[in-house]
């Protein structure tokens, strides 16, 4: 079977993470899952609410379940997009309609929709570094170019000065995660205002809208009593896009939504179009079920604090053990620099301790390391001894090159 050089590619790029997260399925089953420290997918182990499970027993055993298991308008139902509508105006204070949503298959599902809808050969979007490794893909696919814009390595904010350069006459969106996925930044209110200058400047520079897709799967996520800045409110043209995959601890439910509000120039025939490309790419429409699901649901929220408690034990632990780490904000990844210059042999002497690290250069960040601590807690607990036999391997291979040279 001859392959198409598009997919070829993909496949030579595949993304790091779903291999290192099979490599420790490999390890699990040879050392056993107890003594394996397996940190490289972003799969929430926090408890799914109570209120979930209760929604789910309610409809299956009330509703007809020719609605909750059927077909039902490519944009999702009705009464489902009004609730989420309601919600999203009652918390942020911005008017939307049922007309303003889209149901979608998560956020992956969603940004797929959107790149369809505005992507031309040749044309751009931007987004910062770090940034999610399937955005490249994503973008590919209508044979556009992902431009990203490089970090601030001392503090990992913005780089609006790069970004303003970087905006370009076929400069359709721009994309920005936050919290940000790998780093677990969140973007202060001023660098966020500041963009939205940038945006609105560039729009009248080059007379056509640049959508603001506002990514947020993490917004839930936030610690230490952080706020994350409602995008649409402040910049009009922000489509925002949301997941329940770790609000509520069902990333495999494939459930989340689009809103583009009518202050979105040429908003209505992108929501329009949207609905047919959901259709078209073989969505169809999002999960039924959980459709319903979330609606009633929309208020509840997993325990932040099982992320915190984790985050703080790491955090702690390994910059003790003289690790450099980026202070976790949101999310529930950490960054640790490589105390090594060689990155590969790093990550081979994690692996001999049973340590799954992610490497991040598909990030757009060469020369760190992921770490998901969506995990027990008593697991990470456990790694600790291994982090220590690592850091002391480190420090032995570090002097050994230096004596070397």
């Amino acid at each position: 079977m001859t392959l198409a050089r598009s997919m070829k590619s993909l496949m030579e790029g595949n993304s790091v993470i779903r291999k290192m997260f099979e490599l420790g399925q490999e390890m699990a089953e040879k050392y056993g899952k107890e003594q394996v420290y397996d940190f490289s997918l972003g799969n929430p182990v926090a408890s799914v609410p109570y209120e979930v499970k209760n929604a789910i027993i309610s409809l299956l055993e009330n509703q007809d379940p020719h609605e909750i298991h059927g077909y039902m308008k490519n944009a999702g139902f009705p009464d489902v997009r009004k609730q989420v509508a309601e919600h999203l105006e009652k918390r942020f204070g911005l008017a939307y309609s049922a007309e303003n949503i889209l149901m979608c298959n998560g956020a992956a599902g969603g940004l797929n929709i959107l790149m369809r809808c505005l992507l031309d050969e040749e044309d751009e979007v931007l987004c910062f570094a770090p940034y999610f490794t399937e955005y490249k893909a994503y973008v590919s696919h209508y044979k556009a170019k992902l431009t990203v814009v490089p970090m601030r390595k001392e503090d990992f904010s913005l780089n609006l000065d790069m970004a303003e350069q970087m905006i370009k006459r076929r400069t359709k969106a721009v994309i920005l995660n936050n919290p940000n996925n790998p780093s677990g930044i969140i973007y202060s209110e001023e660098d966020l205002r500041a963009l939205t200058k940038i945006l609105k400047s560039a729009e009248e520079r080059l007379g056509h809208p640049i959508y603001l897709i506002c990514d947020e799967p993490y917004r839930e996520l936030a610690y230490d009593d952080r706020e994350v800045l409602f995008m649409p409110e402040i910049y009009e043209n922000s489509i925002y896009l949301y997941s329940f995959s770790k609000t509520l601890s069902i990333p495999g439910e494939r459930i989340g939504y689009l809103a583009i509000s009518d202050r979105v120039e040429e908003g209505k025939e992108l929501m329009a179009a949207a609905v047919i490309a959901g259709r078209t790419l073989g969505f169809v429409n999002a999960p039924s079920l959980f459709q319903k699901v979330i609606g009633q649901c929309l208020d509840v929220k997993v325990d932040l604090s099982f992320y915190d408690r984790n985050r703080k034990l790491l955090y702690t632990e390994l910059s003790e053990m003289g690790f450099s780490c980026v202070p976790p904000q949101g999310a529930f990844y950490l960054l640790m620099k490589s105390p090594m210059e060689d990155t590969d042999a790093f990550l081979k002497l994690a692996e001999e301790e049973h340590i799954i690290l992610v490497p991040t250069d598909g990030f757009g960040l060469p020369g760190y390391f992921r770490l998901a601590y969506c995990l027990p807690y008593e697991k990470i607990e456990a790694s600790i001894p291994a982090f220590r036999a690592l850091a002391k391997k480190c420090q032995e291979r570090v002097l050994q090159d230096k004596e070397e040279q």
